[in-house]
Order: C-alpha cells, then sequence, then structure tokens
C-alpha cells in the first residue's frame, strides 16, 4: 500500500458472499428494460392457436437480458477496481470486496473479461443488431469508468445513455419498431434516475464528496434539485404525450399515466427521505409501494394492449 492511501477494510465475509457482492446480481434488475419493446409489442405477436411467434420472440428478450446481466457485472467489476482507491473513503462503498481486499484485483480482471466475451458472444449470437448495441455499451461503460464519470453533466448522461442503449438492444433483438416517444421517455426517466443518484451522493458524503468522486465538487444539491425540476416533468409531459399521440397505442393507454406519476414522486420521496436515491435497484426491490407501481403499471399496460385494438 502506498503511503497515504487508505487501508483495505478488514472483512470476514465468505469468498462466495464477496463475489455475489461484486458481481452485483440485484442491479440486473435495470436489465428488465431490455424486455420493454416485447412487452409492448407481445399483441402483434401472440396468436392463442399457435403461440410459437410471440415464444419465439420472448426468447430473443431473455436471451439479450442474460447477456446484459453479464456485461453490466463486468462493467461494475471493472468500475470497482478503478475506484478501489477512492471507495475506501466512502463510509458504505469501502466494504466493497475489491476495496476492502477480500477479492483479488488480477482475478477480478479475469472474470470481467470473461463476462464481457461471454456478454457480447451472446448479444450477436441473437442478430448482428443487438451485437452492435452491446459492444456500444461495453464501449459506454469502459468510457464511462475512466473517463466520462469525472465529467461534470456528461456523467449523469453516461448513466442515461446506458438504460437507453437497454430499452434500444430490447428492440433489435425482437427486431420490431419501437415509437420514438419509448426513446424519450427512456432518455428523461433516465436522466431522472442518474440525477437523483448524485443528489444522493452529494447529500451523504457533503464536504468528503470531491475526494471520493470528483465531480460532486462541482454539483450543489440545489443545482442537482434544479436539474429535476426540469427533468421531471418532461419526462410526465413525454410520458402523458405517448400515451395520447403515439400512432400504434391504443388511446386507453392513458390510464397508465397516474402509475407513472405515482412512481416518479414515490422515488422523489425515496430518494431524498429516505436515501434509496444513491440505488435504485434498491429502491425498486426494498420498496413495496414502488414495487407494486411498476409490476402494476407493466400489467395494465400488457392488459391494455391485449384488450383494446391499437389504431
Amino acid at each position: 500500500m502506498r503511503h497515504g492511501q487508505p487501508a483495505p477494510v478488514v472483512s470476514n465475509e465468505s469468498f462466495a458472499r464477496a463475489w455475489l457482492r461484486l458481481l452485483r446480481p440485484r442491479q440486473w434488475a435495470k436489465n428488465t428494460l431490455l424486455l420493454l419493446p416485447f412487452a409492448f409489442t407481445v399483441d402483434l405477436a401472440w396468436d392463442p392457436s399457435d403461440p410459437s411467434g410471440a415464444l419465439a420472440l420472448l426468447k430473443f428478450a431473455l436471451l439479450g437480458f442474460l447477456a446484459f446481466c453479464a456485461l453490466a457485472s463486468a462493467g461494475y467489476i471493472i468500475n470497482d477496481l478503478l475506484d478501489m482507491t477512492r471507495d475506501r473513503t466512502h463510509p458504505a462503498k469501502r466494504l466493497r470486496p475489491l476495496a476492502s481486499g477480500r477479492v483479488s484485483p488480477n482475478l477480478a480482471v479475469f472474470v470481467a473479461t470473461f463476462l464481457f466475451a461471454i456478454g457480447v458472444a451472446g448479444t450477436f449470437s441473437i442478430n448482428l443488431a443487438t451485437g452492435l448495441v452491446g459492444v456500444g455499451y461495453v464501449a459506454l461503460t469502459l468510457n464511462y469508468s475512466t473517463f466520462l464519470k469525472h465529467v461534470l453533466i456528461l456523467d449523469v448522461i453516461a448513466v442515461a445513455g446506458g438504460y437507453v442503449l437497454r430499452v434500444f438492444a430490447g428492440a433489435v433483438a425482437i427486431d420490431v419498431p419501437i415509437s420514438p416517444w419509448l426513446y424519450l421517455c427512456a432518455v428523461l426517466g433516465a436522466l431522472f434516475i442518474a440525477i437523483a443518484k448524485r443528489r444522493a451522493e452529494a447529500q451523504i458524503l457533503e464536504a468528503a464528496g470531491p475526494e471520493h468522486r470528483p465531480t460532486l465538487g462541482g454539483y450543489t444539491l440545489p443545482l442537482l434539485d434544479q436539474f429535476n425540476a426540469v427533468v421531471m416533468p418532461s419526462t410526465l409531459m413525454a410520458y402523458a404525450l405517448y400515451t395520447f399521440t403515439a400512432a400504434n397505442l391504443p388511446d386507453q393507454m392513458m390510464m397508465t399515466i397516474p402509475f407513472v406519476i405515482y412512481g416518479i414522486f414515490r422515488y422523489l420521496y425515496l430518494s431524498h427521505v429516505r436515501g434509496f436515491g444513491g440505488a435504485p435497484e434498491e429502491a425498486l426491490l426494498e420498496d413495496p409501494p414502488l414495487l407494486l407501481t411498476v409490476v402494476g403499471w407493466i400489467v395494465a399496460s400488457i392488459s391494455i394492449l391485449v384488450a383494446f385494438p391499437r389504431p
């Protein structure tokens, strides 16, 4: 250890549990975005007398989901490798397997390389377009970990880009056209979550924030709140316009707007009051009202698409 660097925290957790935390399977919930295009087109492919068409689309969507789980875990490993020293100054991240010294950096590099290879191969096994999106996601992940996360404003845009690429991958995996409105909603929703993540980090770390993440020295809580004051209503408006004006959706989709309003407000509450903003997957998996809202939106959307004819 070099002079002046924080020492690793002694950890007694098992080797298997350390690796499980390093791969972050809880964050695979983000990859369910790949299933959105399938959910919005399943009624077009579903034939009760011959469900093979819809099942084929589901197979490709699930394969894309699994491939992106591998890519995401590889990205988390690389990010933790590059952030080991900074993570040791963070009250929670100092317990991460690499920062605490529980996992060997050399072994972590090997596993990350293997997962990148498996994930990219999985995306190309679906079709060329999905493979190219997978490569783009890897490029964005590596650029974010090495450069973009240290650039003010571009850091949150890069985080949002990862969410949008997941939606795009889900669309090309099943080869269906997706309304530009859905991509706009994905971009704005992802920015909303990314800004909330930065706000939570700035709030928790306070004066020590720049030492852990340099860009936090340029963010203030009022500034981040102003960012979300722009992004949040834009997200709601974009989704409302999507349900009203998208040419391929029944008008009844407007009935799902209350789910989106409550979900955004609930996430803001969890971010500002409960401190879940830095980990959206924890907010989703550990807060029953938010989880029920997401499930309710999915069920309502699919039910409307199946029950009502498209224009």
